[in-house]
């Protein structure tokens, strides 16, 4: 099995969010030997797993150490999971401990922004490249000055796709109930971080 996917492969095979009977179906299947459902259950729940990692700042190297761990952890585990359909918030809450060990190892503290976010090419027109080039790097500088709790919950809401709050609660140990007003408080600190750059006219297509 394999038991780790890169992010931009978790991305092109992200899928649907599985509803809590396909989960438990699958889980199932999994602890039965069946190569289909751990493959389902990578597909679904990977680019969450390297969320996590993003959100704590991991590179790639360790973000694969993350997300392997945390599928091994669940091979061990397997037929001790009292509740199937809680699988996403139990691997987010796995995966977030072991970025924290991973830190903990390398004695590293999580960045506070001065690196701009990894982002891919959204491979514009010719004539477009420059307006999206300007636009990109002052979306990404205004996102690296947010505090590192704003970048950690928009990097794990613009995972696709988007994990259940609850598994963002869980990964990011914070209560559910304060994922959303978070997010608009998150979302208007970024605003005004463009808007100190002038740049808020750039993000208007």
């Amino acid at each position: 099995m394999t038991a780790t996917l890169s992010p931009q492969h978790a991305r092109r095979r992200a899928k649907r969010r599985l509803t809590d009977a396909e989960v438990t179906d699958l889980v199932t299947s999994a602890a039965a030997g069946h190569q289909h459902a751990w493959d389902a259950l990578l597909q679904a729940f990977g680019p969450m797993i390297w969320a996590v990692a993003g959100a704590h700042r991991l590179r790639d190297a360790d973000a694969a150490d993350v997300s392997q761990a945390t599928w091994l952890a669940l091979i061990e585990h397997l037929d001790r999971v009292k509740d199937p359909a809680r699988l996403g918030a139990w691997l987010a809450t796995t995966a977030r401990r072991e970025c924290l060990r991973v830190l903990r190892e390398k004695g590293r503290r999580v960045l506070l922004g001065d690196d701009c976010p990894e982002h891919e090419s959204s491979d514009p027109l010719p004539g477009e490249t420059m307006l999206v080039s300007e636009r990109d790097a002052a979306l990404w500088r205004s996102f690296a000055r947010l505090r590192p709790s704003d970048q950690a919950l928009l990097r794990m809401l613009m995972t696709d796709p988007r994990p259940a709050y609850e598994e963002i609660a869980a990964a990011l140990d914070m209560p559910i109930g304060s994922i959303g007003p978070t997010r608009q408080r998150a979302l208007a600190r970024l605003r005004e971080q463009l808007d100190s750059e002038q740049a808020l006219t750039l993000m208007i297509d």
